[in-house]
């Protein structure tokens, strides 16, 4: 700050140099939403590992394409996710009475039925006369083994949490539904006796969890007022992919006409948060031709924020003795994305030979290059399978991609790459809110958005041989005139050259005639 000179010296002043560096934003954030074993409903939570996963939502379940889905994604390379846990009518948790403490369980489902809750008592040299104190145990019950089953054995229940020291006085700081219901991952109390509740001769089980009705697309669609289904993501800071499973593996979403409604409505908002929806192909699209020749046209999803891939992959069930199943191919090219993303950046495309779709056995349908032909100016990306390479994505087209309708979104790394640059600069220049609107803000606009562009053109994110042919930044008196400046308005305009990739490689050859002598 400024200072006063008041006495013969020296002075130090630090003078702002105006420079904000702007960070870019994460690209490969992947949300699911659908059903799970377990987990809280309609609140997005980020992972990043499938161990995560199984911790919060419980793991690979038959009933849930969603954590097939998941698996997929991070074995081919995704590391961050947001996991949207929906549920259908009558879904309802377990509930426990141990000793006049009532419990439910955290959130639905058939998980907590084998959960049980015990009382013990506390020391009387750590409750220094204080009755109310009691000590709570949740655990889960053990399988015995064969041998224990035939002894007539059970093994002990093993603890998940214990909670010591609590009361049934409202006025303790240890009061037992204030600790239990911020602090347990497992249980919430419902009520809580007037009385300090006697120890448990044996643990309580939960009983009544009900996993409820399959989710309709309705339920993964939920209410935007109250932010459930796909507007749970309200709640969510940043995400860039969209992977919507369907209701079961035997399916597809845009099988039927309300799910078509789901994904696009889902389109539309994914255009809303500058993301991506990457669309599986109908069960009904078994060949090249006429089927998803004559289908995409009718899916009425033609946006350049949507991608769609055929066919569906087969991969090794672990819930079916590992026999192979048909699965849709959204969760692996999300993963892919994000591999991509890490290798080389949002501006490559997530196709080629480097784009090995992992995991996978085999395609549901191998297509000729011919097939492929077909597909590709339609928009409609194709996942092939190749010698020496195997199963790998090759295509890399939006929904907007078909030839006849000439976007210039026509490429996903060209959209994605947009996308990116949008979200940072909207993060990353809020600081111009409310400053004085002159030169002085406009120089440091060009300054600090410079600086991210150069960055960025040094990666090789644009194209040309000089910053001058890759990139401007222009804000000043131009832009902005006396009346924008009225206003309250400023006006930067960015331009960038983006890469397109090499989809097609011709190679031309020519002999050379023999020396003719004369």
């Amino acid at each position: 700050m400024p200072v006063t000179p008041t006495y013969p010296g020296v002075y130090i002043e630090e003078i702002p140099s105006g420079v904000r560096t702007i960070t870019g934003v994460a690209t490969a954030i992947a949300t699911f939403i659908g059903q799970t074993l377990k987990g809280d409903v309609n609140t997005p939570v980020r992972i990043q590992s499938y161990a995560e996963y199984e911790r919060h939502f419980g793991g690979l379940w038959v009933k849930s394409p969603l954590s097939y889905m998941v698996q997929q994604y991070f074995l081919n390379g995704g590391s961050d996710a947001i996991v949207i846990r929906v549920t259908g009518e009558n879904a309802a948790p377990g509930t426990a009475g141990v000793s006049g403490v009532s419990l439910a369980a955290k959130n639905p489902g058939t998980w907590s039925n084998g959960l049980v809750a015990s009382i013990s008592a506390v020391d009387p040299s750590v409750a220094n006369g204080d009755s109310s104190l009691f000590n709570l145990i949740l655990s889960r019950k053990v399988e015995p083994s064969p041998i224990q089953r035939a002894l007539g054995h059970a093994p002990d229940p093993i603890d998940l949490e214990v909670f010591r020291n609590v009361s049934t006085d409202v006025s303790s700081p240890r009061y037992v539904k204030k600790v239990v219901d911020q602090q347990s991952a497992l249980a919430t109390v419902l009520t809580v006796p007037t009385s300090p509740p006697e120890p448990t001769m044996s643990p309580i089980d939960f009983i009544g969890g009900i996993d409820g009705n399959t989710p309709t697309y309705s339920d993964y669609l939920g209410n935007a007022d109250d932010q459930t289904g796909l507007y749970a993501l309200e709640q969510a800071d940043l995400f860039n992919l969209l992977c919507i499973p369907p209701r079961n593996l035997e399916e597809a979403v845009a099988d039927s006409e309300e799910g078509l409604n789901l994904l696009r409505n889902a389109l539309a908002y994914c255009e809303e948060r500058r993301a991506m929806l990457l669309v599986d192909p109908p069960t009904t699209w078994r060949k090249p031709k006429p089927d998803a020749q004559n289908g995409v046209d009718s899916l009425g999803l033609r946006s350049q924020n949507a991608v769609i891939y055929f066919p569906r992959v087969k991969l090794p069930d672990p819930s079916r003795e590992f026999r192979l199943e048909e699965f849709p191919p959204s969760g692996i090219m999300a993963g892919i994305y994000a591999r991509t993303d890490v290798q080389r950046g949002v501006w490559k495309a997530p196709a080629g030979i480097d784009a090995v779709l992992s995991g996978v056995s085999q395609l549901s349908y191998n297509m000729t290059d011919k097939e492929n032909g077909i597909l590709n100016p339609l928009g409609v990306n194709c996942l092939r399978t190749f010698p020496v390479y195997g199963n790998i994505a090759w295509g890399a087209r939006t929904l907007k991609g078909a030839d006849a309708l000439a976007s210039e979104w026509k490429y996903v790394p060209v959209r994605r790459l947009a996308l990116f640059l949008e979200e940072s600069l909207y993060r990353g220049t809020k600081w111009v809110v409310f400053e004085p609107n002159d030169e002085p803000l406009w120089s440091q606009i060009r300054l600090n958005i410079g600086a991210f562009m150069n960055n960025l053109f040094r990666q090789g994110a644009f194209q040309g041989s000089s910053p001058t042919e890759a990139y401007f930044v222009k804000c000043d008196k131009e832009t902005t005139t006396q009346n924008d400046i009225d206003l309250g308005i400023v006006n930067i305009v960015v331009g960038y050259a983006p890469l397109k990739p090499a989809e097609f490689v011709i190679l031309k050859f020519q002999q050379i005639a023999g020396k003719i002598a004369t």
